[in-house]
């Protein structure tokens, strides 16, 4: 059964395994993997730790890990033992039921899976760019910027 959890400091072993290995499987769809960087040099420059950080365990098994801050969902990996498990949705909904009324998110061109379940959750593409990719400005990268605006519930909007 999986659980989520706020990120303490003894996660960090498994979210830098996490993160480096689902790194590269998003970066094999995109911009390529002479992209990437390890969490342990990206994480501080790309703000992790700005928000809050939750993470998915099956038992005790650290397995996938969200952050968001600012009404933004900034990080969201799972292990690639994992994918396809319904965790980055679970995780996902945390962020969002955490975050304002409206939520943003980026995903970079290619990485369809990604893409999918932001969309499958409601999410829209606001704007697709190219630039340079966030973290190691020196490769281009095109991304979507997307956004979810919360429905109000009716007895929310009764009060």
């Amino acid at each position: 059964m999986i659980n989520l959890r706020k990120y303490n400091p003894e996660d960090w072993d498994a979210i830098a395994n996490i993160h480096d290995r689902a790194r590269l499987d998003e970066l094999r769809v995109s911009v390529g993997v002479e992209a990437f960087l390890s969490l342990a040099v990206s994480f501080e420059n790309e703000g992790l730790f700005e928000g809050e950080v939750w993470v998915a365990c099956d038992n005790e098994t650290v397995v996938g890990f969200v952050a968001f801050a600012d009404d933004e969902v900034t990080w969201l990996y799972v292990s690639p033992d994992y994918y396809r498990q319904g965790i980055g949705k679970k995780l996902l909904r945390q962020a969002i039921a955490r975050c304002g009324q409206t939520v943003s998110t980026s995903v970079l061109s290619g990485n369809d899976a990604a893409l999918h379940l932001y969309l499958s959750e409601g999410f829209k593409i606001m704007e697709t760019k190219t630039g340079k990719l966030n973290g190691n400005e020196s490769f281009p990268a095109t991304g979507h910027i997307l956004e979810l605006v919360k429905v109000a519930r009716q007895d929310e909007i009764l009060d």
